[in-house]
Formats: structure tokens, C-alpha cells, sequence
């Protein structure tokens, strides 16, 4: 059965995400799940109602997937994402992707505990399954003003 995973990524990283999204259908990499994600933006500017959005395509997960992109430190959305995914009844365990090389990997992933790979597609399934082994064990994150985020228990 395949592992249903949420998919993180900031605005700019979008193109790319949709192409992580594609790899569950490429038969030369060995990953299999089922992607819930935001990807296309929402019809809105209503905090309140995205908010909503993101809450339900984060039911039923069991892994957060943050795409770490040049700008991704400084997503409040992605911290949003990362803080309702460990809130939930039953948390998701947390992976970050480096996108490419010297990206800044934000600090709440890393206070929460997150395994944080490079992009290495042969290697996504092993990290997803050690995310969701780890679900629950993490440390709470909490979005500050500015779209920062840090971790509470």
C-alpha cells in the first residue's frame, strides 16, 4: 500500500514539487505514494480559508515532504504546514529535500528533528518510511511573526 504524503514546498518551488509529484509514475524510481499538496495556488486571500485547505489535504497523511528551495526558510505557509502536520491527532513525521546545493534548510525543520536529504530520488522511499517510523516524536512547531518558525513540546 502506498504511504500518503503531504507535499511542502514555498510559491517559487512549485514547478519543481509538481515534478516530485510526476516521480510516483516513473518507473526507473523505486518510490511509491499517494501526494496531497497544495501545488496550484488557492482561488483566495482569506488566511482563514487556505488555512482550511492546508488542514485538509494534511488528513489522512502520514509524512510531511518539505522541498527545500533558495526561499523556503522564509515561507510562512511552509512553516504553517510543518506547525498543523506535527499538531495533528496523529503527527506526521517530517523530511526535508535540498532542491539543489546551498539552499538554507530552515531551523525549525532541523529543532524538529527532521531528517534533511539532498536530491537523491533512489533514496525517497527509505527516508519517507524513517519520517513516518519517527511521526509523533518530534517537537512541535509553532509559526512566528515573519513567516519563522520554532519548536515547543
Amino acid at each position: 500500500m502506498a504511504r500518503r504524503i503531504f507535499i511542502s514546498c514555498q510559491y517559487e518551488d512549485q514547478m519543481k514539487a509538481k515534478g516530485f509529484n510526476l516521480l510516483r509514475w516513473n518507473k526507473n524510481v523505486p518510490v511509491e505514494f499517494v501526494g496531497r499538496h497544495i501545488l496550484d495556488p488557492v482561488n483566495s486571500t482569506n488566511k482563514d480559508y487556505i488555512s482550511r485547505k492546508i488542514r485538509e489535504q494534511l488528513t489522512g497523511t502520514s509524512v510531511t515532504i518539505v522541498l527545500i528551495g533558495d526561499k523556503t526558510w522564509g515561507s510562512g505557509w511552509v512553516a504553517y504546514e510543518v506547525e498543523q502536520s506535527l499538531k495533528k491527532g496523529s503527527p506526521n513525521g517530517i523530511l526535508g529535500i535540498r532542491l539543489h546545493d546551498g539552499v538554507t534548510v530552515p531551523d525549525s525543520l532541523r529543532e524538529c528533528g527532521a531528517e534533511i536529504i539532498d536530491w537523491k530520488p533512489d533514496e525517497f522511499e527509505a527516508a519517507m518510511n524513517r519520517a513516518a517510523l519517527a511521526a509523533g516524536r518530534a517537537k512541535v512547531a509553532v509559526a512566528g511573526p515573519g513567516g519563522g518558525s520554532r519548536c515547543i513540546r
